[in-house]
């Protein structure tokens, strides 16, 4: 993997977490309030998925060019 992949991947990230953050800020509250209502493990899991999700694409974008 390149940097150049490693650094897209970060930046791409960023933007989209920038955008949550500048266009709906008080959503964040609500968000917020509704993972403190899932179980721990739950909220685990889906972060070892999204993880699994993340890993594929990234390998399959990387495959594509």
């Amino acid at each position: 993997m390149s940097l150049s992949a490693i650094l897209l991947g970060i930046g791409m990230v960023l933007v989209i977490e920038g955008l949550v953050f500048a266009l709906a800020p008080s959503r964040l509250d609500e968000i917020a309030r509704l993972l403190e209502q899932i179980p721990l493990e739950t909220r685990r899991f889906i972060g070892l998925v999204a993880i699994a999700l993340g890993a594929v694409l990234v390998s399959w974008a990387l495959s594509l060019g």
